[in-house]
């Protein structure tokens, strides 16, 4: 009897210890779509989430509590009788901020390139390897994305073997046979925002300051806000030119406007109880390589 206990506590130390990495909220809407079926849709949903949620995309030890919190929220337009699915994807992560409640976003990204073929109840998994399908690939490719991210925030460049991850799914997709509207996203010069473009820019010299920066912005800045908010606030400052120059060695690249969609409403917050000479230099910045949110931004100055 003391045997089986011990084995049942052990087994149940193992799923704790060894849980998958995220923990993630997926949607699949189709209310663009006619018709009344709605089955697939529904069960296109929970093979994404079994998917997403309980495919082990490392080797890191997680527990229930440290899986990364995120969300997939899939918003379709159009199905045609062949099974070829069209649509977009908005993905998003957050982490939590130590000591305290709040959790700060990571990513915020929109993918309208989010075409797939799919039958129900086709089976979805993930072969490191070998490209499998279109879907699968571009959910690998942002599970990936999401836990590089949440790595560059904890640790200097932590995220880089997981953004090779995304690097291999790329190079896999552009030799893959697929029909033509699937190949989209992975191409070099289809677009300066897809998924080729993110990371090619997360992956080149060019950007290593950069993503040193997500690292003091996190790990320097709002982790440190429990001790002391002056000091935390004043290392995100300080740092925060390197996104001018990094949008000015690669103008408009991803990168940079995908950190400001996931950080804006932050660095207004943020800011906008800073002090007088914190206030200019951030809201210079932000203006030089983000006037299309002048109106946000002009918050930090606010009185």
């Amino acid at each position: 009897m003391r045997k089986e206990i011990f084995i049942l506590l052990c087994c149940c130390l193992q799923l704790t210890l060894f849980g998958q990495e995220l923990r993630c909220n997926v949607q699949v809407n189709s209310d663009k779509i006619e018709g009344s079926n709605k089955q697939v849709f529904q069960t296109l949903q929970r093979s994404i989430s079994d998917y997403v949620n309980n495919t082990r995309w490392t080797n890191m030890t997680f527990s229930e509590t440290e899986r990364i919190e995120c969300n997939m929220t899939i918003i379709l337009s159009q199905v045609t009788a062949e099974g070829m699915f069209s649509g977009e994807i908005q993905v998003q992560s957050r982490r939590p901020v130590y000591g305290s409640g709040y959790t700060t976003p990571l990513v915020n990204f929109r993918d309208n390139t989010f075409t797939f073929t799919y039958q129900e109840y086709d089976q979805l998994e993930y072969q490191e390897t070998t490209f499998t399908t279109n879907l699968t690939a571009m959910l690998a490719y942002y599970c990936y994305l999401i836990i590089g991210y949440d790595m560059d925030s904890y640790s200097r460049l932590g995220g880089t073997p997981y953004f090779q991850q995304c690097e291999n799914i790329v190079t896999a997709a552009q030799t893959a046979s697929m029909e033509a509207s699937e190949q989209k996203g992975w191409k070099a010069f289809d677009s300066n925002r897809n998924r080729y473009a993110l990371i090619n820019n997360l992956l080149d010299e060019a950007f290593k300051k950069f993503r040193e920066y997500c690292y003091t912005y996190h790990r320097l800045g709002l982790d440190e806000m429990h001790q002391n908010v002056g000091n935390a606030r004043s290392r995100i400052a300080e740092d925060i030119a390197v996104l001018r120059e990094t949008n000015r060695s690669r103008p408009a690249t991803y990168a940079v406007n995908t950190f400001l969609d996931a950080k804006s409403d932050e660095l207004v917050n943020i800011f906008k109880k800073g002090t007088t000479n914190e206030k200019k230099v951030v809201y210079e910045v932000l203006m030089d390589i983000d006037p299309t949110r002048q109106t946000l931004y002009d918050k930090i100055n606010e009185q």
